[in-house]
């Protein structure tokens, strides 16, 4: 008998899978949240395939250009340089992660994860090729047979179209698709690159059609991170116990209170509909992804029973168990801030990233020397890298110091993409040096149409 409570801690959980290898034959369902789920991935699916073909000038819009060690996202170019972006945008995917799952637990799974989107792309097929669940159950148990082999085949090659298009989706981000889909269907491919679309075709393919649910509960570590997340006003997928047991089957004129009977007619449909093959009624385990299939098929039922829906709902356990709603949440509060703080941050780094990057390198051999001119005399390599895809001339100028006499190049021309090290000394009559360490400013300005100005602090030391 399960326990009162609808849901279990799972920290108290078995870390071990249950030992059943049968198949999960996931019995189609409809509803609002599947159609929810739908609103939501759709838009998501049409991004990831149509991205890789809009072009940005004479370039795709997204390119990870590996190659050249160059990120484009629309008019945006991130350069090695700018890399801490991308360890900030994993930061900041993972906070948001953290804060939505304490809110409305493995949403995030159930709705937009990839993993999820493709098995139950693999399966609608399995579904218009071989049947409803109980069709596939019986085609499995058949011996093989003309029939058979040819369904067989047939889900097999759709699997494998479907892996083979997001391959080649896939890959088209680091290379442009136009050339990309021209050189596999021309048979003109190198090698690194089938290389790349045999293992990402057959990754996918493997893991929709299937590990499918064993690469939630074995492999991704999300499942096992969750337990740190919830708490008892987390809102996740949960059957209600008070309400539905004890449960047993019985026709609609049957008054369930006067047979001593809850509202589950113990139908089996929330296990059938379920991706991950549990049953919810067992309480909250790790393996739920929150899909809330088994809310649909529940809803169903309770509506030909005539009976009140909302026996397996989203809701927390301290709804289930009627406790009041703390007014205040630290965790989900605490979380939310971190969030908008690393999302402020972010975002400032984003719009401050510059077309061009200006280092400044001293002399390490000395401080300062004394020419043969009698003036205090500092050197520095300036290093211009050009973040643009133009080609252009900078001029480079210094500001803090009242006379100097500049030794070096004042105009420069840099390559799309190059680094250049100008070396240039600046010299100062000590006598119109009023402290040993002055603050100095170099600045560049790029000339020309596309006008802009960097400035970078330095220092120059006298006697």
């Amino acid at each position: 008998m399960p326990p009162k409570s609808s849901q279990i801690d799972l920290r108290q959980l078995n870390p071990d899978p249950p030992k059943n290898n049968r198949p999960i034959y996931i019995r189609a369902t409809q509803g609002i949240w599947r159609r929810v789920r739908q609103f939501a991935a759709t838009p998501l699916v049409l991004m990831f395939l149509g991205l890789p073909w809009l072009t940005w000038g004479d370039r795709p819009a997204i390119w990870l250009n590996i190659a050249e060690q160059k990120f484009y996202i629309f008019g945006l170019i991130i350069w090695p340089q700018d890399l801490i972006l991308l360890a900030q945008t994993f930061i900041l995917g993972a906070l948001g992660l953290f804060f939505i799952t304490t809110y409305i637990g493995r949403i995030w799974c159930g709705y937009t994860c990839p993993q999820t989107i493709w098995t139950l792309a693999f399966v609608w097929a399995e579904e218009r090729i071989e049947g409803t669940r109980h069709q596939r159950m019986k085609l499995d148990e058949q011996p093989w047979g003309y029939r058979k082999v040819l369904k067989k085949i047939t889900k097999h090659s759709v699997w494998l179209l479907i892996s083979l298009l997001t391959s080649l989706t896939f890959v088209s981000y680091f290379m442009p698709a136009r050339q990309l889909y021209v050189d596999v269907f021309s048979l003109n491919v190198s090698w690194m690159v089938t290389g790349w679309l045999i293992l990402f075709m057959g990754a996918t393919y493997l893991n929709a059609g299937w590990i499918r649910e064993i690469f939630c509960a074995n492999i991704c570590p999300y499942a096992r991170l969750q337990a740190v997340m919830f708490d008892k006003d987390t809102i996740t997928v949960s059957y209600d116990f008070n309400r539905g047991e004890p449960r047993g089957k019985r026709s609609r004129r049957v008054n369930p209170a006067e047979e001593g009977l809850g509202d589950c007619i113990d139908c089996g449909l929330c296990v059938q509909v379920c991706p991950a093959g549990i049953d919810i009624r067992d309480g909250l385990q790790y393996e739920c992804i929150n899909c809330g299939c088994c809310v649909d098929a529940c809803h169903q039922t309770m509506t030909k029973m005539h009976y009140p829906t909302g026996l397996i709902r989203y809701t927390s356990e301290s709804d289930l168990e009627n406790q009041p709603k703390p007014k205040f949440r630290f965790k989900l509060i605490a979380y939310g801030l971190i969030f908008a703080l690393g999302l402020i941050f972010f975002t400032v780094n984003v719009l401050s990233l510059a077309p061009v990057q200006f280092d400044i390198i001293r002399d390490r051999g000395q401080l300062y020397r004394e020419n043969t001119e009698g003036l205090i005399e500092n050197s520095y390599t300036l290093k211009i890298l050009n973040k643009t895809e133009l080609d252009l001339v900078y001029q480079i100028s210094v500001s803090g110091l009242e006379d100097y006499q500049w030794y070096g190049m004042t105009s420069v021309k840099v390559k799309s993409g190059e680094v250049l090290s100008v070396p240039v000394s600046i010299a100062v009559d000590p006598y119109d040096l009023s402290q040993p360490i002055l603050p100095i400013v170099f600045s560049i300005e790029s000339l020309g149409e596309h006008s802009f100005q960097t400035d970078k602090e330095s220092r120059f030391f006298g006697p």
